[in-house]
């Protein structure tokens, strides 16, 4: 085909499929036959694209006199959300494509939208319209050169992939091939030999249940029946549809039926009581909102079948409800939504007698319940915005575009050919998707957290275990000399105390180690919180007996009487409840949960805990710092009094590593990057256990173990010169 300028308006179709269109005339005439088609809704623009959805499912019959010309086909019955959502997907994704300066700058796109009325013929005559346009006449070729390239989003017909006879199909939807094979194999997996069947009786339907029973015969299912359905079948095909139903032996019904046909039936069914069935679907209508609340729709329940995958295109659905009536081009099918949604009228002229209040054109679709607000379909909406865009980028590559575009357009064969290779790489993945390295399919991201399997979470787990025994073997070795001077001074229930908070504290670390859940989440930071202030109070209560059983010492001095074993207790209890009310708070206005991070790698997802409410987490790490803070000044202050074994210096150097790690791990934890940060977090509760145990109760072990002459009470209350 010659190449003809952008500028006479080459057509790119998008319809149930999107058709991208160029032709070139010379001299030769004619003239249109009948009444032009005029759209539902357009926009004009460089380049128009075109879109043809069934906004009404039905239309009218009317038999031909033979004596004047057919009248147009009439639309009937209530305008369909599900199609003017798919409308609505096209020109988001045209909009989205208008307003980018990356693809096809300099160039705006249009559109022309018709409804075919669930009408093969009518969907026919409108893609004529589209193609050749709607003049009175028109110049073609002496040989003619005009052609579409159809991009289907919801077109699953096997026969549709027959290169042979329709060499420029495409589509965004996987063929039916897969899909009647998967539910013959479903009805084997349920052990469902002896079954019916219904299908719509056009290619979709009739293809679809062919290959179906060629393979369940190869499974040894067997079919007791298959009837043909189309919505505009006279009533006794529905009624022979029931009887042979109600007569059958089968429990098990496969309906390979659009929704528009399984609508219908499904009426008839609920009023001839049809329960008792095992439904199997197709995509066409198991998850169809509609069918779901259509009267009659608990004859389905328990329905099971195939549907698309799931799909988000971002922004889709806040378009879809900035929905202005008055205002747009080409508003007579907004007009239309508007009155079937509110139930209100802006023509007075329509009334007919009935009460029915004037629309505004402000009315608010906030609160609006119905199918429309209902984004069940993003899948499909995902279908028909890879179309435009799989055009888009095939038009952005055939004009040449730079910064700006050329003005020649190519041969359908190129037209084919760019799309193929563009007509998913137009599309943007879900978050949870990354492109391929072809990217020509989306492939699903890996997810990432700190795992018990890995080498780094191993090593944490063997560690974390590893202080665990060593606290409960520490607590061993004082238990069996519990009645030892060194073992009783400074308060022995502390130091039981202490040694069960930090094997606590060695364990909280497990929980940041796995997949993060609702539970581990509130767990982890709770549990830290908790334990590693309970082991702080034990120190800082330990702390406080050494500096008062000096003070006791001196003349006239009572104090251990008022800070005896029983108020060490109490004060490490006190300490401890002032935490517990910080985290309950937390976990009850805003707890932690489990989160999934798009943001710091673009071919991973990290699962990680959100805080929730950083108030508390940094509440819950800036009391136990405050505490530790304390417990650090006086244990430095007593460090230096005259005991042969003075208790308070290990305690300052325990509390000098405790406030060390803490403080480097504040930078280190908010610059690292997903699972590395748990891990940063582990390493610091890790080493300030580690750092307590060591310097507290290694030095009493030393001498419990190795050096018993002097672990007397003589040599404890001695005093150096």
């Amino acid at each position: 085909i010659p190449l003809v300028s952008w500028s006479e308006q080459g057509l790119a179709l998008l319809q149930l499929l999107l058709v991208a269109s160029f032709s070139k005339s010379e001299e030769r005439v004619c003239s249109l036959m009948g009444e032009p088609e005029e759209p539902q809704l357009f926009k004009t623009g460089d380049i128009i694209l075109g879109g043809i959805f069934s906004f009404h499912s039905s239309w009218k019959n009317i038999e031909s006199t033979y004596v004047h010309s057919p009248l147009p086909l009439q639309c009937t019955r209530y305008l369909n959300f599900r199609a003017f959502q798919f409308a609505q997907s096209m020109l988001f994704a045209i909009e989205e494509i208008n307003n980018s300066t990356d693809l096809l700058p300099g160039i705006k796109l249009g559109y022309k939208i018709y409804d075919a009325c669930g009408s093969i013929a009518r969907a026919v005559r409108v893609a004529l319209s589209l193609i050749n346009g709607n003049e009175e006449t028109a110049t073609t070729f002496e040989k003619p050169c005009s052609g579409s390239v159809p991009v289907s989003h919801f077109a699953t017909c096997a026969c549709l992939s027959n290169k042979v006879k329709y060499p420029s199909f495409l589509r965004t939807i996987p063929s039916d091939y897969y899909q009647s094979r998967a539910l013959a194999q479903m009805v084997k997996h349920f052990g469902w030999t002896w079954v019916g069947a219904i299908r719509t009786n056009d290619d979709y339907g009739n293809n679809g249940m062919a290959t179906f029973i060629e393979i369940a015969t190869q499974l040894g299912i067997c079919l007791e029946y298959s009837l043909p359905f189309f919505r505009t079948d006279p009533p006794e095909q529905k009624q022979k549809i029931i009887e042979t139903i109600k007569g059958s032996t089968s429990k098990v019904i496969i309906a390979f039926l659009s929704h528009m046909d399984m609508d219908e039936l499904i009426e008839e069914f609920a009023h001839h009581n049809l329960t008792g069935y095992q439904w199997v679907g197709t995509e066409g209508w198991i998850s169809d909102s509609q069918t779901a609340i259509a009267k009659g729709h608990y004859i389905l329940d328990g329905s099971i079948g195939l549907a698309i995958r799931k799909a988000h295109v971002t922004g889709l659905r806040e378009f879809m409800l900035d929905v202005k009536p008055l205002n747009s081009s080409g508003n007579k099918l907004f007009v239309e939504f508007w009155e079937t949604t509110f139930g209100c009228i802006f023509n007075l002229i329509k009334q007919t007698g009935e009460n029915i209040e004037t629309c505004t054109g402000y009315e608010n679709l906030t609160g609006i319940k119905n199918s429309f607000t209902d984004m069940s379909l993003m899948p499909i909406f995902n279908n028909v915005y890879k179309a435009v865009y799989a055009v888009a980028h095939t038009l952005h590559k055939i004009l040449g575009c730079g910064k700006m575009c050329s003005n020649t357009i190519a041969t359908d064969p190129q037209v084919v050919s760019y799309i193929k290779n563009y007509s998913i790489t137009c599309a943007r993945c879900h978050p949870e998707f990354w492109s391929n390295e072809r990217r020509d399919d989306c492939k699903k991201k890996e997810t990432e957290f700190l795992s018990f399997t890995e080498i780094m979470g191993a090593i944490l787990t063997v560690s974390s275990l590893l202080g665990a025994c060593l606290t409960a073997t520490v607590a061993f070795i004082f238990f069996r000399h519990r009645n030892t001077p060194i073992v009783k001074a400074n308060n022995s229930e502390l130091s039981f105390l202490l040694l069960f908070s930090l094997t606590l504290c060695f364990l909280c670390s497990l929980t940041f180690i796995g997949p993060p859940s609702d539970w581990s989440c509130m767990l982890r930071h709770t549990a830290f919180g908790i334990t590693f202030v309970l082991c702080i109070s034990c120190v800082l209560g330990k702390t406080l007996a050494v500096l008062m059983a000096f003070k006791a010492t001196l003349p006239g001095s009572n104090l251990m009487k008022w800070f005896g074993p029983r108020r060490q207790r109490l004060s490490v209890l006190a300490f401890t409840v002032v935490q517990v009310v910080i985290c309950i708070l937390w976990l009850t206005i805003n707890p932690p949960f489990p989160f999934k991070n798009f943001s710091h790698f673009k071919d991973k997802i990290i699962l990680e805990c959100a805080l929730g409410s950083p108030i508390g987490f940094w509440a819950v790490l800036g009391y136990i710092g405050l505490l530790a803070l304390l417990c650090f000044i006086l244990a430095f202050l007593a460090r230096k009094l005259p005991d042969n074994f003075n208790e308070a210096k290990f305690i300052t150097f325990s509390m000098l590593i405790f406030c060390a790690v803490w403080i480097t791990f504040i930078p280190a934890y908010v610059s690292s990057p997903g699972k590395f940060s748990v891990a940063v977090e582990i390493f610091a509760i890790l080493a300030s256990s580690f750092g307590l145990l060591f310097c507290i109760f290694i030095p009493k072990c030393y001498i419990i173990l190795l050096k018993p002459e002097k672990n007397t009470k003589k040599n404890m209350i001695g005093k150096k010169g």
